[in-house]
């Protein structure tokens, strides 16, 4: 294996790393896909699918490049990895690989129209996120159930407090703090579990470098 350093560009997926968090969009992907469908000069539109559009398997006449058709849609496909907003699009023309039709491409080229204006549109993963609190409140839900399995043979844990680690240090901070503010009161479900056992004295929370 080989240190590449950071990460910035792979398998077509861009990373842009800041303090903010992190970046991912497919924007050069995208950029070579239009160059291929040769849409690069068509006019852009707002929407991937016309408005309450419904596709069949017999509308209109066959295509003669089938080939064609379905090189775009699996490009496509790869793209909805930062593009979810494209998902159900590409998920009705993906249903006729088999006997692509001229009404079909059409509804392609329309999607790949719609990319065209949305270029640099991808995914922002904050640095500020709930997921580790949602792993704190899995474990800690592991913890208790091991626990009490344990004190079912006459295996006593408590009162000592199980030592229970994280690398994420606004997590911990949330996990204690009774205030919720208006980023974080949509997790304050999550981290109920927790904060009770963590007053209770059944398990402490300490900080570690994620290397470790």
């Amino acid at each position: 294996m080989k240190d590449l350093g950071t990460l910035s560009y792979f398998l077509g997926l861009e990373v842009t790393s800041s303090s903010d968090g992190y970046y991912l969009s497919q924007a050069k992907y995208v950029s070579d896909l239009l160059s291929k469908a040769g849409i690069t000069n068509n006019k852009t539109i707002s929407t991937p699918l016309e408005y309450n559009v419904k596709l069949t398997p017999l509308d209109g006449e066959p295509i003669s490049d089938a080939t064609r058709y379905r090189q775009l849609v699996g490009s496509l496909i790869y793209f909805t990895v930062t593009r979810l907003d494209i998902s159900h699009a590409v998920g009705m023309v993906s249903k006729f690989m088999d006997g692509p039709r001229f009404v079909h491409y059409a509804a392609v080229l329309r999607i790949l129209r719609y990319v065209k204006g949305t270029f640099y549109h991808g995914l922002h993963y904050s640095s500020w996120s709930s997921l580790e609190l949602y792993a704190i409140q899995m474990r800690t839900g592991q913890v208790i159930r091991l626990i009490d399995a344990l004190s079912q043979v006459f295996v006593s844990c408590w009162p000592t407090a199980t030592p229970f680690y994280c690398d994420n240090r606004s997590a911990i901070y949330i996990a204690h703090n009774d205030v919720f503010y208006e980023r974080t009161k949509h997790i304050e479900i999550d981290c109920h579990i927790t904060r009770q056992h963590l007053k209770k004295g059944n398990l402490k929370l300490f900080s570690i470098s994620s290397a470790d």
